[in-house]
């Protein structure tokens, strides 16, 4: 088995326990120091600012399945190379408050050392996202359309 396979492999294992609600599996998946980076908007979504650390990223994890439900996703696109993974998802999140179900896609980068994730980046649609989050068109929030009678 190459590097690769392997690693690709570790990936959908953490997925996996992710998925299922299994935060210190998905945990046992990384180092010590696991690095957390999402290009997402802290403002609406507070709980996903950078994280350092097993204890920050379970911090995370747990918010997020304290708002959540349910998460699956779809994975596409898995490539790896040496010790890098690349990912392509669609992921489905249920909200608890009201059984919604929030769908967007993302673009995860997972780093190894010694067979751990070391670092995960992630690049997410925030404008649909926040729009589905917050459960309303946010296109005239920005533009100021309908602000002031405009």
């Amino acid at each position: 088995m190459t590097v690769e396979s392997l690693n690709r492999q570790r990936v959908v294992h953490l997925l996996d326990a992710f998925a299922r609600g299994d935060i210190e599996a998905a945990l046992a998946c990384c180092t010590d120091d696991v690095d957390f980076l999402t290009h997402a908007p802290v403002d609406v979504l507070p709980h996903m600012v950078p994280r350092h650390g097993k204890g920050e990223l379970r911090e995370l994890w747990q918010t997020i399945w304290s708002r959540y439900s349910e998460v699956r996703y779809k994975a596409p696109h898995i490539l790896a190379d040496g010790d890098e993974v690349a990912t392509y998802m669609h992921t489905y999140f249920r909200k608890r408050s009201n059984d919604r179900i929030v769908q967007f896609d993302m673009a995860v980068f997972y780093t190894f050392r010694g067979g751990l994730v070391a670092q995960i980046r992630e690049i997410i649609d925030s404008y649909d996202l926040v729009q589905q989050v917050l459960e309303r068109e946010i296109g005239p929030l920005i533009t100021g359309a309908g602000v002031d009678g405009v």
